[in-house]
């Protein structure tokens, strides 16, 4: 009696530039999530700090101190959106994504120092001592930034390092120094940081 062959069944073959396709998606988001956030936005830092200076100027002539803190609350409402626009344009033009790998881990790193500046300042506002607030707005944000530049290039950590100290400086000087204070820092600090940013790693 004759030997029956088995019968094979060949799957079907996998097409080379599908898998080159899966290979190339997977090199990239691995790169992403251990790369660095490279879309602080430069030019948007400087536009950030030529508001504040521009709100540090109105809100030092406001006397009543709800006038003072609407000012600052609107400048920074229009801060953040500023720097969202410009790193969102800066992440599209380099073909990343801005809420994906280091730029995800930059924002939820900055978000709770921001989450936490509001939660006291409205606790300042109730409380009516709001001239508290500058220094630790200044101390917040600088502790955010340097959590968040963790994930981005030095130049930015070094940035949260000078807000830090600004605001144990700010403790330590008369109340009536807060605008001032802030515009050297959102302002100023901000704008040089920006420029420098815009220069040496574009946008």
């Amino acid at each position: 009696m004759a030997a029956v062959k088995p019968i094979r069944v060949h799957a079907a073959p996998v097409p080379i530039d599908s898998q080159a396709i899966a290979n190339l998606r997977f090199i990239r988001r691995t790169m992403e999530q251990a790369g660095q956030f490279t879309a602080i936005p430069g030019r948007g830092g400087i536009v950030m700090g030529v508001t504040a200076i521009v709100a540090a100027a109105i809100a030092h002539s406001r006397i009543e101190t709800t006038a003072w803190l609407s000012v600052w609350t609107l400048e920074a409402v229009l801060g953040v959106a500023i720097g969202f626009a410009f790193a969102q344009y800066k992440a599209r033009a380099s073909g990343t994504t801005l809420l994906a790998g280091p730029g995800k881990k930059f924002v939820l790193a900055l978000l709770p120092s921001i989450v936490a500046a509001a939660a006291l300042t409205l606790f300042f506002w109730r409380a009516g001592t709001v001239d508290l607030a500058p220094p630790i707005w200044l101390l917040l944000y600088g502790c955010g930034i340097v959590a968040g530049g963790a994930y981005s290039v030095r130049l930015v950590p070094l940035m949260g390092v000078c807000f830090l100290a600004a605001g144990v400086a700010a403790l330590f000087t008369p109340l009536n120094w807060s605008d001032a204070w802030l515009a050297a820092t959102f302002g100023g600090l901000q704008i040089v940081f920006g420029s420098i940013i815009a220069v040496k790693y574009g946008g």
